[in-house]
């Protein structure tokens, strides 16, 4: 049996990635949903997460490909002439990592990032990042410092089967930065052993990201044996991202065919406060 956290990135970006959320947790096996707070359509989010109380809802931190909290005026070293991150999380690191005046804004930005998120009123159950940019030395532990002062209970660190993703299609992500990630993670966990964090023993959804549909879940779920897992999709309503908000991933968690092989492979669906013990 393995206690798996079924979890929907991008919640906050669109109404469309906000609809799919609700419709995945309320007739599908989602458990958990990671908040955009500076996504377009945040402020509905936060209305429909407080309409589904058993969702669990953490903080999806964008410092690329996105907007900032704060106003781009107050972190110029972070974002372009339009007022936005990075488009690429390649580009984003080596902004950070080569400015000591970005890293100084960088600690303001996430600290803000949080601050909007509590003032929600959610709890928040887990940390993770947008391109997974929460892994990188620059974010990293600020990340940590503020999920302890804000009382997260979980933080997301991929460890994903690329032998499995082929099998269902191919990877989707190149061996470079698979291989930049992976030692990204080694460092991570090196640092989570030392917080109460939840940290789940494997997490999927990184090989093959937008294309989490029905055929892909069931050979996870079939696959998985770690004592506790997530499985992260990115579901909505219309096609947004080739590698993010898809149908497709909407459709296998709603489907009675994933449903199924979860309950005959004896798996537990939870959340990260659920692993965490709270």
């Amino acid at each position: 049996m393995t206690r798996v956290i079924v979890n929907g990135d991008d919640f906050g970006r669109s109404a469309a990635v906000n609809e799919a959320v609700l419709l995945a947790h309320r007739q599908g096996i989602l458990t958990s949903a990671s908040l955009m707070v500076t996504g377009s359509a945040f402020e509905e989010a936060v209305a429909l997460a407080r309409s589904a109380p058993d969702l669990a809802v953490g903080l999806h931190l964008v410092l690329a490909d996105g907007r900032p909290a704060l106003p781009p005026e107050a972190v110029p070293h972070l974002v372009g002439a339009d007022g936005r991150f990075e488009p690429t999380a390649a580009g984003a690191g080596r902004r950070y990592c080569s400015s000591a005046a970005a890293r100084r804004e960088l600690a303001r930005e996430i600290a803000a990032q949080f601050a909007r998120f509590s003032d929600t009123g959610l709890k928040l159950s887990h940390v993770d990042g947008h391109l997974h940019l929460h892994l990188l030395p620059a974010v990293l532990d600020l990340a940590l410092a503020q999920a302890r002062r804000h009382d997260a209970r979980g933080f997301r660190v991929p460890r994903d089967d690329r032998e499995l993703a082929n099998a269902c299609g191919g990877a989707r992500l190149g061996w470079a930065p698979a291989l930049a990630l992976s030692v990204l993670g080694r460092r991570a966990q090196a640092r989570l052993r030392q917080t109460r964090l939840a940290v789940p023993t494997r997490v999927y959804g990184l090989y093959r990201s937008g294309r989490m549909d029905e055929p892909t879940l069931v050979r996870v779920l079939d696959r998985v044996s770690a004592p506790t897992a997530e499985i992260y999709l990115h579901p909505s309503t219309a096609f947004e991202d080739d590698l993010g908000p898809n149908p497709g991933d909407l459709s296998a968690l709603v489907s009675p065919w994933v449903r199924r092989v979860l309950g005959e492979r004896g798996h537990r669906l939870a959340t990260y406060p659920a692993l965490a013990g709270a």
